[in-house]
């Protein structure tokens, strides 16, 4: 059983809902970045940035890293690897 707890899903859908912060960090996995580059982005701590990730893959279903973007384009219909940055 895993210690984790049920992911939130949608009322609507049952897809689960992501926190604006859970965006963030998907966003730069597909951007390819690693934990300790999407917590200098972010400026959060290496281990924040890791919970995020083990929190993207259990609500999305995937056991692995770099299943993360596909995973969240099925949940999401949002394709990260083709999304263009905003300007800074």
């Amino acid at each position: 059983m895993s210690s984790y707890p049920s992911a939130r899903r949608d009322s609507r859908t049952s897809a689960p809902r992501f926190t604006t912060r859970q965006h963030q960090v998907a966003a730069l996995i597909a951007a390819g970045c690693s934990n300790d580059e999407v917590a200098s982005e972010l400026g959060i701590s290496t281990a924040t940035a890791k919970k995020h990730a083990d929190t993207l893959r259990h609500k999305l279903g995937v056991s692995r890293r770099r299943q993360i973007p596909f995973a969240y384009r099925e949940a999401t219909g949002i394709d990260l690897l083709h999304v263009q940055p905003e300007p800074a």
